[in-house]
């Protein structure tokens, strides 16, 4: 469930109203939120698979600059390895069934079986905020997801990433 707040909150983060808004996946320590659910499909039934939405600036801006410096090459190149390449299998799997799950949750179609997940899942690693969203939201599922959040350090110590008037947000 979304409050107007956090919808209000989501809104000023990206620039422009949230599609598809579900609820609020995780807050930052400043307590605004930093990940969106989203349902898997839009008003109008097009898919719209990517279930978690890194929504804060800050933390964009942060995961933007590892994107920047070619490290999902990196990473992609690390899925050799076949007990790393078992975790992402296992974290692309999760993701799918957290995306049925808020499907059903939500009333909609779920995406079909075989739709991509996020981030490039299983086979590649192709966008590093898709991935931190769903380590953010899950916790402790997503190893690159987990390793772009430890990369991009605390974006959140130079306080919250926009103003909230007093009152509209509790």
């Amino acid at each position: 469930m979304i409050t107007q707040s956090d919808a209000a909150v989501i809104a000023a983060q990206l620039g422009r109203p949230p599609r598809a808004l579900l609820g609020v996946a995780h807050r930052c320590p400043c307590g605004l939120p930093d990940v969106a659910v989203t349902a898997p499909r839009l008003a109008d039934g097009s898919p719209f698979p990517t279930l978690y939405y890194l929504t804060c600036p800050l933390a964009i801006a942060a995961v933007s600059r590892l994107e920047a410096s070619g490290i999902m090459r990196q990473m992609t190149a690390r899925l050799a390895d076949a007990a790393l390449r078992r975790r992402y299998r296992d974290a692309h799997r999760d993701y799918v069934a957290r995306r049925e799950a808020a499907a059903r949750s939500a009333g909609v179609e779920p995406l079909p079986p075989g739709a991509p997940s996020a981030g490039g899942m299983p086979e590649r690693v192709k966008c590093l905020h898709a991935l931190a969203a769903h380590e953010l939201a899950a916790g402790a599922v997503n190893p690159f997801g987990r390793e772009a959040l430890d990369f991009a350090g605390q974006w959140w110590l130079s306080g919250p990433c926009v103003r909230v008037p007093a009152g509209a947000w509790s």
